[in-house]
């Protein structure tokens, strides 16, 4: 772990000193398929099964500057898969922030879930929905504080852009690229564009 986060900090991709305890927090190897967890710490992405990935810390950490968490806030993640991005999250929003994770393949679903389930401080402040994450949480309406999907959507769910509060901040990938979106107004954004990226299709 100390030899990636030098290489993140060296490339300007990690900043942030809360990510950093964080990533130390939270061993990457506990969520990838134990056969590899010899190269949990190389800055690639892994495969998890049933066509998904652990995503490249390189970009977990990219997404998760963006998003400039803060304790107390309230996550909406898109995808969790291995449950690794899950658990960051928990520990970036504190004991009085939550997140909701969202994961469509059931397998995955129970995988990450089971992973999570090893830091139980953590997985407190997780609540799981085996479900695809394109309705949100209707009863969060203009109440969530950021919104992170894990693959790469064609166009963003309308649910996403109403759910977020003003001065919200949404990442997710497209079209080979990061965008950052922040809620200006009700129907608002600023958006920032990042190119480079590849992800598996969402679901």
């Amino acid at each position: 772990m100390d030899e990636l986060i030098r290489k993140l900090k060296e490339r300007e991709i990690l900043r942030s000193k809360n990510i950093e305890k964080a990533l130390r927090a939270v061993p990457r190897e506990l969520f990838v398929p134990e056969s590899l967890r010899k190269l949990a710490y190389d800055d690639e992405a892994l495969p998890i099964g049933y066509g998904q990935t652990i995503s490249q810390p390189y970009t977990v950490v990219f997404m998760l500057e963006l998003l400039e968490i803060g304790l107390g806030q309230t996550i909406l993640e898109a995808g969790f898969g291995s449950g690794w991005q899950s658990a960051l999250l928990a520990h970036l929003v504190g004991e009085k922030g939550h997140v909701y994770a969202f994961e469509i393949v059931p397998e995955l679903c129970s995988f990450g879930g089971n992973n999570l389930a090893r830091f139980p401080a953590l997985d407190s402040r997780v609540t799981k929905f085996c479900r695809s994450a394109t309705s949100g949480l209707a009863e969060y309406s203009g109440k969530i504080d950021r919104i992170i999907a894990a693959a790469e959507v064609d166009q963003v769910p309308t649910a996403w852009r109403e759910q977020l509060k003003i001065g919200g901040i949404l990442v997710y990938p497209s079209k080979q690229a990061l965008w950052r979106e922040k809620k200006i107004f009700s129907s608002q954004f600023e958006k920032e564009e990042f190119y480079g990226f590849v992800f598996v299709p969402y679901v």
